[in-house]
């Protein structure tokens, strides 16, 4: 392992390697509200169980189970949810996920390729965790993942540097109107401690083309981004795919403002343009007419979280009660209470 002493801002989180001591990690979680989660979603073998896509597990899940594991500050599920990751999903020579594990397939996994989020959510909380609980195994493991994260997935395309989704199917070598990228799969929150893992300018450079590449995808009436664009000319909604702001486009604006990102004009579009009759929905981009109306108050916090950042406004009561139903809003929830607690405690 390098000897080097990063500090990343993270929250209030100092990365802390070469063993030299870390600042002690509070849970920003609470106990009862990281028991009721892992009651419903955490799997004995340390699968985190997607009960609203079939049961199934993935990288996405299994990274946002370890990173709310360390914001609980529970070691043992941490490292029961990474001893799942590392045997069941690290299979790729590359050091890369495979993106999706299912209980009713034989095998359980039939589709090698990764999924990039997954990834970076992997090896961000295990840095996190690495550098708390002062695990050298853990800051190793996640910085093979930011070093072929980098190599495999980041890519240069007509002078911005842009996070490819999966190592296979989304180039234009792969696709007619490749490159094509999906903007939520952008954790800005963690580009700085993949930075520190795995030095390069690149990641500032994501960084910043994402924030940039988000002002320019203006679709439809509402003006938002698609879940999938394509990149081979201007930014356009993707072949193939529907052209819709969905399901993982929903947390977009919790990651910028995770990652510190307070541009008000792109946080004030995406939350008038995600809501419809005053409930968060997905989006037909080409008639600006809602799909589902999302009502859970794991969809709902993600407005509530933007309107706290941009005016101060307290999340209302239902926001912060916890009773998690289905793994993806119940997930977001989770991160929402905890960013707000930790940064803007006076929206509580």
């Amino acid at each position: 392992m390098k000897a080097w002493i990063a500090a990343v801002l993270a929250g209030t989180m100092m990365l802390s390697f070469a063993g030299k001591p870390a600042l002690a990690q509070q849970p920003r979680i609470s106990g009862e509200a990281w028991a009721a989660y892992k009651a419903k979603f955490l799997d004995p073998s340390g699968r985190i169980v997607d009960n609203g896509n079939g049961n199934i597990s993935h990288s996405e899940g299994q990274g946002y189970g370890l990173l709310l594991a360390y914001l609980a500050a529970s070691r043992a599920d941490f490292e029961q949810i990474w001893y799942f990751t590392r045997t069941e999903l690290l299979l790729r020579n590359d050091g890369l996920a495979v993106w999706k594990w299912d209980p009713s397939a034989t095998p359980h996994v039939t589709d090698t390729n990764n999924a990039s989020d997954g990834d970076i959510l992997i090896a961000y909380a295990l840095a996190l965790a690495g550098s708390a609980w002062n695990r050298a195994d853990y800051i190793t493991a996640a910085t093979r993942m930011a070093q072929s994260t980098l190599s495999e997935t980041v890519a240069d395309f007509a002078g911005r540097t842009l996070l490819m989704p999966g190592t296979e199917g989304f180039s234009g070598a792969d696709r007619d109107d490749g490159p094509v990228i999906n903007p939520s799969y952008w954790v800005y929150e963690a580009l700085p401690v993949m930075a520190a893992l795995a030095p390069s300018d690149l990641w500032q450079k994501l960084t910043d083309d994402g924030h940039s590449l988000l002002k320019t995808m203006q679709f439809g009436p509402r003006k938002l981004p698609a879940e999938w664009v394509s990149l081979k000319r201007q930014p356009q909604p993707a072949e193939g795919f529907e052209a819709e702001f969905g399901y993982n486009a929903i947390r977009i604006p919790l990651y910028l403002v995770r990652g510190g990102v307070t541009d008000r004009a792109l946080l004030t579009r995406l939350k008038e343009g995600m809501a419809a009759n005053g409930v968060t929905a997905t989006i037909d981009l080409t008639t600006g007419r809602p799909k589902t109306e999302l009502s859970d108050p794991g969809y709902e916090i993600v407005n509530h979280v933007v309107a706290c950042v941009l005016d101060g406004t307290k999340l209302p009561a239902e926001a912060l009660q916890f009773a998690p139903v289905y793994y993806y809003p119940s997930t977001l929830q989770l991160l929402g209470l905890a960013y707000v607690g930790e940064k803007h405690p006076e929206c509580l």
